[in-house]
C-alpha cells in the first residue's frame, strides 16, 4: 500500500465529517489534506487507544522525533511520507505539528480543565493549528483568512466537546471548564454520574453558544476573496454547525447517546456549500 493509499484508508475508515470537505478537492490539495487527517488521527489515536500514559508519552515523543525526520527529508511512516511533498509544495509549517503533538501530550496531563482559559490553549493546539495548516492547502490571498481559520477550528473543537460530553466522561475525562460547572451549581461527581438536571441544560446551552460564536467570528473574518479557495473548510463549517443545531436540540440526552448527521445529510450539505459559497 502506498503511503497516499494508507492515508486515503485512513481517513474513510474514520467514518469522520472531515472526509465529506475532502470530496471536491482537486487531487493535489486532496492529497494534502487527507495526509494532514491521517496525521491528526494517528497522534489522537495514540491518546486515545493506550492505557498507560508512560506508554503513550513515549509514543507522542516517537512522532516529534517522526515529524523532524519529516522536514528534514527522511520520514519512516506512511503518513509522514505522504505529507513529504504537501509539507514542501505548501509551505506548512513545522511548528504548527509540534503545536499538535503538544495538545495531544495535554490529553495525557489533563483530565480535567480548571477554566476556558486553559481549554482553549488545548482547543488551539489539536484544532486551531490544524486549521492553519488547511487554509495553507486551500490557499489565501488575505492574512486575515489565517485567523478565520484558527477560529473555526476551534469552533469545531467546542462543537465535538459539547457532542461527547458524556462519552468523555465515561473515558474519565471532563472538558467542561471546572469553573463553569462550578458557576452552574454543578460538582464533578453529578457529571461523573451523568445525572440529568435543569442546571445541567442550561451549562450545556451556554456551552452550544460560546461554539456559535466562534463559528460567528470566523465567518465574520473570511475576507470574500478567499471565500472560494477556503470551501473546504467552509464544508466542514456547515456541517459541523448543524452537528451543534442537533446537539442542542437533544439537551442533555446527549449524555447517553451520540449525536450525528447520516452521511446523505452531510453530503448534501457539502454538494449546496461547495456549489453556493
Amino acid at each position: 500500500m502506498t503511503p497516499d493509499a494508507y492515508c486515503q484508508d485512513r481517513a474513510a475508515r474514520s467514518g469522520s465529517s472531515f472526509y465529506y470537505s475532502f470530496l471536491f478537492l482537486p487531487p493535489e490539495q486532496r492529497r494534502a489534506i487527507t495526509a494532514l487527517y491521517a496525521f491528526c488521527r494517528e497522534v489522537d489515536d495514540v491518546v486515545d487507544e493506550i492505557a498507560d500514559p508512560v506508554v503513550a508519552s513515549a509514543k507522542l515523543q516517537w512522532w516529534r522525533q517522526e515529524v523532524g525526520r519529516l522536514f528534514d527529508g527522511s520520514p519512516q511512516h506512511p503518513v509522514t511520507q505522504a505529507l513529504l511533498e504537501p509539507v514542501r509544495r505548501f509551505s506548512l509549517d513545522r511548528a504548527h505539528f509540534d503545536a499538535v503533538l503538544d495538545g495531544m501530550q495535554m490529553d495525557l496531563d489533563y483530565n480535567r480543565y480548571p477554566d476556558f482559559a486553559t481549554l482553549e490553549v488545548y482547543c488551539h493546539r489539536v484544532a486551531g493549528v490544524v486549521g492553519l495548516l488547511s487554509a495553507d492547502i486551500f490557499g489565501y490571498r488575505q492574512a486575515q483568512t489565517r485567523d478565520y481559520a484558527r477560529n473555526l477550528g476551534i469552533a469545531l473543537q467546542l462543537t465535538n466537546i459539547v457532542r461527547d460530553v458524556g462519552e468523555d466522561v465515561r473515558r474519565n475525562r471532563i472538558y467542561l471548564p471546572l469553573d463553569e460547572l462550578k458557576r452552574y451549581g454543578i460538582d464533578t461527581d453529578q457529571l461523573v454520574r451523568l445525572e440529568q438536571s435543569p442546571a445541567l441544560g442550561e451549562l450545556l446551552r451556554f456551552q452550544v453558544e460560546r461554539a456559535r460564536g466562534f463559528y460567528r467570528k470566523a465567518m465574520d473574518l473570511l475576507p470574500a476573496e478567499d471565500r472560494r479557495a477556503q470551501r473546504a473548510g467552509l464544508v466542514m463549517g456547515n456541517i459541523y454547525a448543524r452537528l451543534l443545531d442537533e446537539v442542542a436540540r437533544e439537551g442533555t440526552a446527549t449524555l447517553a447517546r451520540k449525536v450525528s448527521l447520516t452521511p446523505l445529510r452531510k453530503l448534501w450539505i457539502a454538494w449546496r456549500t461547495w456549489v453556493f459559497a
